[in-house]
């Protein structure tokens, strides 16, 4: 067995909101985040370090959208009014400025979303590499971006999947190539392109020179959740002509806005290991069990080279289907398998309407 960490893609996109039953329904409704993983009102008391020091109250719900990809943790703080940033987050800026999320036919997604009467950020354009894509902001004016995918799970009435990644402004692109790279298993260079781009000019701040690297895996992911998250890629995009802002400065974790990107993984002692040899030791550690009520683990963080935080999670116990009492341990099974086809789509009868 490999002496690294089995990623089996991503889990999940932390998006902070003021209200988190609004936030999901939207979700719900135009993006098809439709399956209840687990939702919990608890205390947050393992994030100190990003939370002022105190420990604060919270509710959160974590949904997946069965096409497949990752699934959104929407997250709201109850014992505190959650803070906007004191300025207008630019394109650049430096933490997660974008969700992307992947779509079987990106014009069909853009003309569902536009007789909806979402906010869409212009049309579908074309990225360095020539696919189509578009932005849009949600009702809380966070940016999403979808994009074209290709590897998928299942089929359901919805043209998009789950998250399929981030759009992360940093400060030194050859330093987050490494770190994304060598920890996350981003190795895979799809382009690496300097310019005025036309595609971002509709974003805030976009009309802006900027170096963009789309990352993607080599290889493709390993472990339980594998089929249903799939693969997924990042986008580096440094700004020039302007200093860009930190997205979550002077902020807690938490609060509005994509507050960490989060991979499911087997191996939380290997990604320790991994993590500190190249300098980025983690920065919370939830211990060898953590329950979450409906879902159990052991969680993570670190930051990247410009403090945006990312999540491991080693799952232990996930609900198959709740009504029932079915739950499945995952300790009992080989961390290099995928689950079932047939047991990850039975996650899909949690759907909530």
């Amino acid at each position: 067995m490999s002496d690294k960490p089995i990623i089996s893609g991503i889990q999940q996109v932390g998006i902070g909101n003021p209200y988190v039953h609004e936030a999901w329904r939207w979700y719900r409704e135009n993006f098809g985040m439709d399956v209840k993983i687990f939702e919990e009102a608890a205390e947050a008391n393992l994030m100190l370090p990003y939370t002022g020091g105190m420990p604060h109250k919270r509710h959160a719900v974590l949904a997946i959208n069965m096409n497949g990809g990752g699934g959104f943790e929407i997250w709201q703080y109850t014992s505190r009014k959650p803070v906007a940033p004191a300025f207008q987050v630019q394109y650049g800026d430096l933490g997660i400025y974008a969700c992307k999320m992947k779509s079987r036919d990106v014009q069909a997604t853009y003309n569902f979303l536009k007789n909806r009467g979402i906010n869409l950020l212009g049309d579908v354009t074309n990225d360095p590499a020539g696919n189509p894509h578009f932005y849009l902001k949600d009702l809380y004016g966070n940016v999403f971006e979808v994009v074209k995918g290709d590897d998928w799970f299942g089929k359901t009435k919805f043209s998009t999947g789950g998250s399929y990644g981030a759009v992360m402004g940093v400060s030194d692109i050859e330093r987050s190539i490494k770190f994304y790279g060598d920890i996350l298993g981003f190795d895979k260079i799809i382009y690496d392109k300097e310019d005025n781009f036309s595609d971002t000019a509709v974003l805030d701040g976009g009309n802006v020179r900027s170096r963009r690297v789309l990352l993607a895996q080599s290889e493709d992911r390993r472990g339980p959740f594998s089929k249903l998250l799939g693969n997924g890629t990042i986008e580096l995009v440094k700004v020039y002509d302007r200093i860009p802002n930190k997205i979550f400065k002077d902020r807690f974790w938490g609060d509005l806005g994509f507050i960490h990107l989060c991979f499911d993984i087997q191996g939380m002692d290997k990604m320790k290991t991994l993590c500190e040899s190249i300098g980025h030791p983690f920065t919370v550690d939830s211990g060898n069990h953590f329950d979450m009520g409906e879902a159990a683990g052991h969680f993570s963080y670190i930051e990247d080279p410009d403090g945006a935080l990312i999540e491991f999670v080693e799952t232990h116990k996930v609900p198959i289907l709740k009504k029932f009492g079915w739950y499945l341990n995952l300790k009992k099974r080989n961390p290099e398998e995928s689950l079932p086809t047939w047991m990850l789509k039975a996650m899909g009868l949690n759907r909530v309407k």
